[in-house]
């Protein structure tokens, strides 16, 4: 099988001894993994999946309450219909090696399904689940931009076709095929095709929807956070995922790879220290001392974006520059947004657009090079004395991702738009997503105002008119409902005895068996005398109000009382010096 072989490694050609394979298939260094670089792959991929978890609740705390489960769903659908297409073509536009690829894209490999007998098939499986893990990445971050005002429909539609956005250009960085990746460009785990993609994707989406009703009636400042502890607890779980994004982008820990994933951790970590020290004194700053929640957020987010194409490239110092650098680009860049009318409700476009385009630019400027591995080619950044090459390259690669971004979204929106409208009616955007979308109803949030002001206006609001607000059973409330009203009951009927007692100065036996025309008609009483214990018979005839009393509602066995919802066991104990003999008493 010398043909098979050509440009492989000892490793990779141990594996294809024995394999009966195409004659036109080169093993590709994606799939160079030994046994413990392909655990390190996966074990990275998997805690990459938990940034879905910090993405869900970053934007569900950052929008209103009534629009948080939706917000969620939207995630959900990133990766069930996402991960769906990046199986079904994602993946072979990106990294497919057959005879039609081209510098624009790549062709082949689609429904990736190796089978038992291929050497390489676990090498393949692990290299598909850690590029599944950044496109979802990458497609989620466009949902926290358009929340609160997107048909969920449309979304589902403009999701299932988004994969196509993020694998083009991740094949032009990282393909053997990709033109920027022959050209030398450089992105260690992805500020380009994920970050920056992503971001752009965010700020075509927006400008495209529109901003929100009323966002700009009151000015340019920020909207109240639905839950600002969800957003900080969703920094915590990107943080905890950026760690694995960046040092699992080395791509194993065989030979030196080990000694730069631990740098990039490190590096990673470095970065968000700047970023977040100076967003914090620039909330300080600009808030006349008090903190803004969204500043710090997002100037930490901002600065692990900057850091994410070069991780391991950079010394420590470096990466605080880097990292300060675009949490200060992001805090800036967020109002400067709100004024252009782009509204965006988590700021996805800065923090993954403009702070995007300052990671891969920063290669350029600080990169070492990396030796023993080729990420760079040999080569280093204008600061390290590598000349302007690389800062060239950089800069074009960002530019070119940029365009791509934002032009494509715009065209993928505008067909989705054609078939299912993509911004929500604007009386379900009063009502919320959650409501109108989900059937989900929030308590104390406005909603029963908002449901009574646009019944006037003849609005169908018989499908949410009964849905039951969350966290209460329904069954429960009613069952509560006929305890009050049986109690209810009892006090009235107490009331109206304590008003026969006033009027009747003697109780013997002959007043206990007047009927009801000697009392004039007013309250029908018939007690006979017995124990009270064994033997309760209380009549009262009239009709009070709504109040109705038939004879022998009393049980003859233990006291209890049987209303008309027979479901409803009341009993009670007369016993009790101060309670009345003859009625049913609620423990």
């Amino acid at each position: 099988m010398p043909s098979k072989l050509v440009n492989a490694t000892a490793s990779q050609a141990t594996a294809l001894k024995g394999v009966a394979r195409n004659s036109s298939y080169v093993i590709p260094g994606l799939y160079d993994l030994s046994i413990e670089d392909t655990n390190w792959v996966l074990t990275s991929s998997f805690i990459i999946f938990t940034m879905q978890t910090g993405f869900g609740m970053l934007e569900s705390g950052c929008v209103s309450i009534k629009n948080e489960v939706n917000i969620m769903m939207k995630n959900v659908i990133d990766i069930v219909l996402g991960g769906f297409t990046y199986w079904l073509f994602g993946y072979g536009i990106s990294f497919g090696r057959g005879p039609l690829s081209n510098p624009f894209m790549a062709i082949g490999d689609f429904l990736l399904d190796p089978p038992v007998g291929d050497e390489l098939m676990g090498q393949i499986f692990a290299a598909f689940l850690f590029q599944l893990s950044f496109a979802t990445t990458a497609t989620t971050i466009v949902s926290g931009a358009m929340a609160e005002r997107c048909n969920f429909k449309a979304y589902c539609l403009f999701s299932f076709l988004n994969t196509v956005v993020y694998c083009i250009p991740a094949g032009w960085v990282w393909g053997e095929h990709g033109f920027l990746n022959n050209l030398g460009a450089v992105d260690i785990a992805g500020s380009g095709p994920v970050h920056l993609i992503g971001g752009a994707s965010a700020f075509a989406s927006a400008a495209m929807l529109g901003p929100r009703l009323g966002r700009y009636a009151d000015g340019y400042d920020p909207l109240p956070l639905g839950n600002p502890v969800n957003a900080c607890m969703g920094l915590f779980v990107l943080w905890w995922g950026w760690l694995a994004f960046n040092s699992g982008s080395t791509y194993g820990v065989s030979g030196a790879k080990w000694q730069y994933a631990a740098r990039a951790a490190v590096m990673t970590m470095m970065g968000s220290f700047g970023g977040g020290f100076l967003s914090s004194i620039y909330s300080f700053w600009r808030h006349d001392g008090r903190m803004d929640i969204m500043d710090l957020i997002n100037g930490v987010l901002g600065s692990l974006v900057s850091i994410t194409a070069g991780c391991f490239l950079y010394r420590a110092w470096e990466a605080l520059i880097i990292g300060a650098f675009g949490s200060l680009l992001c805090v800036i860049a967020m109002p400067l947004f709100d004024r252009m009318g782009v509204d965006d409700p988590v700021g996805a476009s800065a923090v993954h657009g403009v702070c995007g385009i300052w990671g891969v630019i920063a290669v350029g400027l600080f990169a070492d090079n990396p030796i023993p591995m080729d990420t760079t080619n040999g080569r280093s950044g204008l600061f390290k004395g590598g000349g302007w090459y690389l800062l060239g390259i950089q800069t074009l690669s960002a530019f070119c991702l940029a365009c791509w971004g934002i032009c494509s979204t715009f065209l993928l929106l505008y067909i989705v738009n054609k078939i299912i409208p993509i911004r929500m009616d604007p009386h379900e955007e009063l009502l919320g997503a959650d409501l109108t979308e989900h059937r989900i109803r929030h308590t104390q949030i406005g909603l029963s105002r908002a449901i009574s002001a646009l019944a006037p206006l003849k609005i169908d609001l018989n499908e949410i008119a009964g849905v039951q607000p969350i966290g209460i059973n329904p069954g429960h409330e009613r069952r509560i409902e006929q305890l009050r009203a049986a109690e209810n009951k009892l006090e009235q009927w107490q009331s109206y005895l304590a008003q026969v007692n006033r009027g009747t100065k003697k109780h013997d036996e002959a007043s206990k068996q007047q009927t009801s025309d000697e009392l004039e008609a007013d309250i029908n009483l018939d007690i006979k005398s017995a124990s009270p214990l064994k033997q309760q018979t209380n009549v009262f005839g009239r009709k009070v109000r709504s109040v109705q009393i038939k004879r022998n509602i009393w049980s003859q066995d233990q006291g209890s009382y049987i209303p008309k919802n027979t479901d409803l066991s009341i009993s009670g104990n007369v016993a009790k010096v101060d309670k009345d003999g003859n009625f049913a008493w609620i423990d």
